[in-house]
C-alpha cells in the first residue's frame, strides 16, 4: 500500500527508509492527495506556529482531521506529533490538530538536571508506559525492546491528557515525556524512526503493515 507523505521538513531519508522496509510512498502535493490517502505520515521539524499556519493554509488541517475521523492510520513524527496534539506552548500558545488529547511544552534549561542543555539531541531509550492498556506488541512498537534507543532532537515534548496514549516514555534531565502515542488510528513518535536503526526501521513496518 503506498504511504502519503506530507511534504513537511527533510523527507528523503523518511521516504528512502520506507522503501528499504518494502513500502512504497509519495508526497502530497495537494487536498486531493489526502483525501485519496490510505495512510499519511506527517513528519515536521521546525516551528509548530508555523506549521499549523502552513497546514491551514493549505487546508490541509481539515482535510487530516477528516481522514483521521475515516479511521485512517495517521503517523505524526517529530514536530509532526507535537501536531496531532491540542496545543503547543511554542512562540505562543497555538492551536494544534487535536487528534490526540495533550499538549506540548518546552523543556527549560533551568529546570533540567544534570545540566542537560536544550535541545535534546541523540540516542535515548524508549520505556514501557506501565499504565497504558495496550501492549507493545499489539501497537505500533512491536518487536521493540524496553530500553531499546531511538535518535530524538527535540526542545518541546509532548504530554498526553490521558496516561493510557503514551504507548512509550522516555526521560531527557528529569523530565519523563510522550516519545510514543497511539489514540486509536492516530499513532506519533517524537523520534525520528527513519534514523533510529534497525528500531526505527521496525516502527516504520509496522506501520506499513497495519
Amino acid at each position: 500500500m503506498n504511504i502519503s507523505v506530507i511534504d513537511m521538513g527533510n523527507i528523503f531519508n523518511l521516504q528512502r527508509a520506507i522503501s528499504f522496509v518494502g513500502g512504497q510512498s509519495s508526497i502530497i502535493r495537494n487536498i486531493d492527495d489526502i483525501l485519496q490517502a490510505k495512510k499519511i505520515i506527517l513528519p515536521g521539524v521546525g516551528n509548530f506556529k508555523v506549521a499549523m499556519e502552513l497546514l491551514r493554509n493549505k487546508g490541509y488541517d481539515e482535510a487530516i482531521i477528516e481522514k483521521a475521523n475515516e479511521g485512517v492510520p495517521i503517523l505524526g513524527i517529530c514536530l509532526g506529533q507535537q501536531l496531532l496534539m491540542e496545543s503547543s506552548e511554542e512562540s505562543e500558545l497555538t492551536q494544534g490538530l487535536g487528534l490526540i488529547p495533550g499538549e506540548v511544552k518546552y523543556f527549560y534549561n533551568n529546570k533540567l538536571f544534570d545540566d542537560s542543555k536544550v535541545p535534546n539531541i541523540g540516542w535515548r531509550p524508549i520505556i514501557d508506559n506501565k499504565e497504558s492498556l495496550r501492549i507493545w506488541d499489539d501497537s505500533i512498537l512491536k518487536g521493540v525492546v524496553q530500553n531499546d534507543q531511538c535518535y530524538f532532537v527535540h526542545s518541546l515534548y509532548t504530554k498526553t491528557s490521558k496516561i493510557d496514549h503514551t504507548l512509550s516514555l522516555s526521560n531527557y534531565g528529569g523530565v519523563s515525556f510522550s516519545s510514543t502515542v497511539q489514540y486509536e488510528n492516530i499513532i506519533g513518535c517524537q523520534f525520528h524512526p527513519e534514523k533510529s536503526g534497525n528500531v526505527g526501521l521496525k516502527i516504520l513496518k509496522n506501520y506499513i503493515n497495519i
